[in-house]
Formats: C-alpha cells, structure tokens, sequence
C-alpha cells in the first residue's frame, strides 16, 4: 500500500470528521437541509454528519461514499437514526440505482473531490424523479481573482491533502451543466475560514415536473 492510500484511508477519515464536524457548518447544514423529504440519496456521506439535521419527512436515505474508512462512524451515526439507511461504498460517477428513485439528492463538501464531477452530476440528473432537487452545499472557485489565483496555485497541494479535493472547481458551472431550474446560486465566503478554501457556494436546483 502506497504512503497516499495509507493517508487516504487511515488518516484522512479522522481528519475529515473532526473538520467537518465544526459547530460554524451546523447552520449551513440546517439551512440547505431544510425541507427535504422522501426518499433521499447522499453523495459522499463521509461519516454521517448530516444526519441529525434531516428531519422527521425523509423516508428512507442511501448513503454512497467511495472510501471504505468512513463506514465506522457512519454506521455507528446511521443506528441513532429512526429511518432506514442504506450505506454503499461506491463512487458518484456511476451509481446502480434505478431511474428517476429519489425524491432529493444530497451533496456536501463533494463535487469538490470527484475525479468524473461531471458525469456524476449526470448520474444525479438521472436518478431524480421528475421535480425532485439536488441540494448541496460546497465550496469551489471564488469570484475574487485574486483569490482565485491563490486556489490554483495551491490547488495540487489541496489535492493531496484533501483525498481528491479540488480547490478551484466552478461549481454553479458544474450545477448547470444539466438542465435544473435553480434560482441564483448563493456564494459567500465562510466566517473564520481562509477564502482559499472557504468561498461556499450553496442553493437547491430543480429537476423540471
């Protein structure tokens, strides 16, 4: 095993819990969460931190995630919750569901870090039933070229620190890249954060009825 397998799937995972677990995301997380319902699919589920903010309308969530590491402490947030959820190690760029499945489709933190983002975008356009939403919440490229350039530069570093994160992705690009009714996409800049890697860009897009 390789020093970046062993990063990625013994290191990695703690890391990105303890970050990703910070009280300063728990109102984002509630916000953008807000209102989904039904049967619900979870693109990099990580370790289950947005768990405790589905509320008590959603049915059933499959959770996918590519890195096996995460499971431990997703499935042991996946027990305190009282509906289902199916966990699948598996990655966003080729999912075995079914058609038109899912009510809402979830992505946090995720776009930022597929190798095919565009193909995975796709594959949410493909699983959502017709007026279903993707609701996500990431972080990408800032409007500020200045910032910007300070994203590319350090974005190689980024890639390797972050398992596959990407720094300087044009996420309402790579939203739009399929045809969703989505209002305009709010970016700001996370409090306390660096703006290299804390200019936020979240919104739900439509799936048209």
């Amino acid at each position: 095993m390789s020093l970046r397998e062993l990063y990625s799937q013994h290191v990695y995972p703690c890391l990105c819990d303890w970050a990703m677990s910070s009280k300063v995301l728990h109102p984002l997380r509630q916000k953008y969460l807000h209102g989904v319902h039904g049967k619900v699919l979870e693109i990099g589920f990580g370790t289950g931190l947005n768990l405790p903010f589905y509320s008590k309308d959603v049915v059933e969530v499959h959770a996918v995630d590519v890195n096996p590491k995460m499971a431990p402490k997703a499935l042991q947030r996946i027990e305190e919750k009282p509906f289902p959820v199916q966990h699948h190690v598996l990655s966003g760029e080729s999912l075995p569901m079914e058609v038109e499945s899912f009510d809402f489709v979830v992505s946090t933190f995720k776009l930022c870090s597929i190798a095919k983002v565009y193909q995975a975008v796709q594959e949410v356009w493909r699983v959502l039933r017709p007026g279903g939403r993707l609701c996500f919440l990431e972080h990408g490229l800032s409007p500020d070229p200045k910032v910007a350039s300070w994203q590319t530069r350090l974005n190689p570093l980024q890639h390797v620190l972050g398992d596959g994160c990407h720094l300087n992705r044009p996420m309402d690009q790579i939203v739009c890249s399929q045809p969703f009714q989505v209002r305009p996409i709010q970016t700001f800049y996370l409090e306390g954060v660096p703006r290299v890697i804390g200019c936020l860009y979240q919104e739900q897009a439509q799936k048209p009825a």
